[in-house]
């Protein structure tokens, strides 16, 4: 319960997060500050959760579609606004649909979960990019880089002059370049991460009675 509390709290903390970008300067700073505290509670709720033993599958699962949501409405008001390319939330998007999709359908079919003992990822290989620790640290710590440099671009576009005149020489040319490089970066080791839950999954994308057992499934319930 704590746990979900946290995810909850993590989407509403990044909702205000938007909402203070569109502010003035110190609105802006805040908001940088508080993304740290956004990412830093994704992983302190399954810390809790195992430290409380109070891991289940729907936390599992409320857990991912937290990620998903602070995912998503970043990338999308760092579209809005003109930071990112529009490609950036549309393969998102795609790529959480269709993945998100097979793990529901697994974990209705079969009761498999995205990670823990009971994954739907069947090989070691599949499974190390998907839910290990070390492929969800690389990618979460260069997402959380990634959300603070744009957040950072968002600062200075609103700081006085006095002090963008104190910053290096084409600074902000440089720092908005490496941030775009970065942004690309995370985006293809999402769809990295993505492409294993296709290919483990692929029996259900071509099922051709799966639609009835999932119904069946569901008249039983």
């Amino acid at each position: 319960m704590a746990a979900n509390l946290i995810t909850l709290g993590r989407v509403l903390l990044a909702v205000l997060v938007i909402y203070l970008f569109q502010t003035n300067f110190y609105g802006a700073l805040s908001a940088v500050l508080l993304t740290g505290l956004v990412i830093y509670l994704d992983s302190l709720d399954g810390i809790i959760a195992r430290k409380l033993k109070m891991t289940s599958e729907f936390g599992a699962l409320f857990d991912i579609a937290g990620d998903r949501i602070v995912e998503h409405v970043y990338w999308i008001y760092f579209t809005v606004i003109g930071l990112v390319s529009i490609w950036v939330p549309i393969i998102y998007i795609s790529r959480s649909f269709l993945v998100d999709m097979l793990r529901t359908i697994a974990f209705t079919k079969s009761g498999q979960t995205p990670f823990g003992e009971n994954s739907m990822m069947r090989s070691r290989l599949t499974y190390w990019l998907t839910a290990s620790r070390p492929s969800r640290g690389i990618y979460g710590a260069g997402k959380v880089i990634a959300f603070l440099c744009l957040g950072i671009i968002i600062v200075l576009n609103k700081a006085d002059y006095s002090l963008i005149r104190l910053l290096p020489e084409n600074f902000m040319y440089y720092f908005s370049f490496s941030t775009q490089i970065l942004v690309w970066i995370v985006v293809l080791l999402n769809l990295i991460r993505g492409l294993p839950v296709l290919w483990d999954g692929r029996e259900y994308l071509f099922a051709n009675d799966l639609p009835r057992k999932l119904e069946n499934a569901g008249r039983e319930k």
